[in-house]
């Protein structure tokens, strides 16, 4: 029987560069998706998920992302005060959403090595890792879709989406069969191929959950480029030796990483507000397109 996933690491130490001169003070996690920090949006689908204690993974001049999820006696003491008792519950549930540590990637080489700082956190436990900007829209929670597939085959699990034409090229891809609907055991996965060499449409997105042995297989893993351990690198190597599977996510996956991804994730969750989205869909329509 598989163990039940507790626990989900969040790696956010980049440096945000395609969001600069956003990101020179405030880390791309903390960009604001109409009211709230990208990442939050991450760590609600992992509690909602059934996740129990989060890791966030940081570097340096990200203290905010611990400051929005920790307690603030003085804006909670304004709040009251001023009687705004609906802002400040809002406040407050931020603070509550879970058991949230962090550590510092000293230095940012590579997704591989950002997801080893974790190994003391993980204890022998397999776990979940979500990418803040990869920002999945779907009924059920993508990571609970995930953690459903662990527990039947017992063994590490990818999320994925299908990605039409040259565009493969940007991401990690799959080789794989499809063993259910939207299920499939993992053949072989290569980073960013040429698009006539990608193996299929299935390209890798940041939602992962790993056995133990990942860290194994990471102090295995040779960098690569600008001496980055990459995390496709060393599932390959771990692929050899167990399987792995992954999943067709029912949902709509937004790259909130990228600034038109951004603006269309922030149009999209617009207009599916109550208190927002009719004034707004209104706006757009009467635009000189």
């Amino acid at each position: 029987m598989a163990q039940k996933i507790r626990k989900a690491v969040f790696p956010a130490a980049g440096l945000g560069t395609r969001f600069l001169p956003a990101t020179k003070a405030t880390p791309k996690e903390m960009l604001t998706l109409v009211d709230k920090p990208l990442i939050q949006y991450s760590v609600e689908e992992a509690v909602a998920s059934g996740i129990e204690s989060i890791l966030i993974i940081t570097g340096r001049d990200k203290s905010s992302m611990e400051d929005h999820f920790d307690i603030s006696l003085e804006l909670e003491q304004v709040l009251k005060e001023r009687g705004k008792d609906d802002m400040l519950q809002l406040v407050r549930s931020v603070a509550k959403l879970a058991n949230i540590n962090y550590t510092r990637q000293g230095e940012a080489l590579g997704l591989g090595h950002a997801i080893y700082q974790a190994k003391g956190f993980a204890a022998g436990e397999p776990f979940a890792a979500l990418l803040p900007d990869d920002i999945v829209d779907s009924e059920k929670p993508a990571l609970k879709q995930m953690i459903e597939v662990f527990e039947k085959y017992d063994a590490p699990v990818i999320a994925t989406m299908q990605i039409e034409g040259e565009a493969i090229s940007r991401f990690g891809v799959i080789d794989a069969e499809e063993v259910e609907p939207n299920v499939f055991k993992v053949r072989d996965m290569v980073e960013k191929p040429p698009f006539a060499e990608a193996p299929s449409d299935l390209a890798i997105i940041g939602r992962y959950i790993f056995t133990p042995d990942i860290f194994a297989a990471i102090e295995q893993t040779k960098p690569g480029a600008g001496g980055e351990i990459q995390i496709t690198d060393a599932m390959r190597l771990l692929l050899k030796d167990r399987p792995f599977y992954a999943v067709r996510l029912d949902g709509i996956r937004h790259d909130a990483g990228d600034k038109l991804g951004f603006l269309i994730a922030t149009v999209e969750f617009a207009l599916k507000r109550n208190d927002l989205g009719p004034e707004f869909r209104q706006f757009l329509k009467g635009l000189k397109l």
